[in-house]
């Protein structure tokens, strides 16, 4: 349990580091953003297909394949469902400070909730790893997932001081876009604890939500500035990278 807690904070704590980084860095250009977001996608991806799915395939035994397949589809449809639920800017990581003023704080606090709304079934996925059993693969999703989290970060601290929000309280905010994957991460430990008999449907319902919001917005938004070339070998680098762990 104690690896668990400290990996969630790890998680969670990365969106903090890119927090402070874009503290640092606050003029980053589209081309930049969009190819560090290209890279994170691509480390996302390994992480959902080697880390979650395929271990769904494995503990899946005989119906391993519907098993996955269900759990693909549920967890997509379950990010789907709460975007349409719950109000907030479609999250172009990065290129909302272009339409941000001080004026429109409003745009600024849906931006930040669409992040966080990613970021539960992220920490979700993580925490379904450690329900495992299997602590090396746990950490390839949580390192997966924390590495995606840096620039996720960065590209919060931007909007939200062109909006005019003191940055003790930008970064009080992104600190808790962070926190919500540490939940998330507990959530999903737990829930496999309860039922480990649900681990092959979980560990692909985790994979799925990552899927979905890799292809449904990151891909898409670091492919719309025209830097199209760049962010598509990104992507490549970050999933062979995770080939090495």
């Amino acid at each position: 349990m104690e690896i668990v807690f400290l990996t969630a904070l790890g998680v969670g704590g990365a969106t903090v580091l890119g927090a402070v980084i874009g503290f640092v860095f606050k003029n980053i250009s589209h081309r930049f953003s969009d190819i560090v977001l290209a890279f994170a996608a691509g480390v996302m991806l390994a992480a959902a297909v080697l880390g979650l799915v395929l271990p769904s395939l494995e503990y899946g035994g005989r119906f391993g394949v519907v098993v996955t397949v269900v759990g693909i589809f549920t967890g997509a449809a379950c990010v789907s469902t709460l975007d349409r639920l719950v109000p907030h800017i479609h999250a172009t990581f990065g290129h909302q400070d272009s339409t941000v003023d001080k004026g429109r704080l409003d745009k600024v606090i849906l931006f930040v909730l669409a992040i966080a709304i990613h970021n539960l079934p992220e920490g979700i996925a993580a925490g379904v790893g450690f329900g495992s059993g299997n602590t090396a693969d746990a950490l390839f999703i949580a390192g997966g997932i924390a590495l995606q989290n840096v620039p996720e970060g960065m590209v919060i601290i931007s909007p939200m001081l062109l909006a005019g929000v003191p940055p003790k309280k930008t970064f009080f905010v992104a600190a808790l876009t962070g926190l919500v994957e540490v939940v998330g991460t507990l959530v999903g430990y737990f829930a496999i604890t309860v039922s480990r008999a649900l681990l092959p449907f979980f560990l692909a319902f985790a994979g799925g939500t990552m899927l979905y919001v890799i292809s449904d917005e990151m891909i898409p938004d670091t492919h719309e500035g025209g830097a199209e070339r760049g962010a598509t070998y990104a992507l490549l680098a970050g999933f062979s990278l995770m080939l090495l762990f």
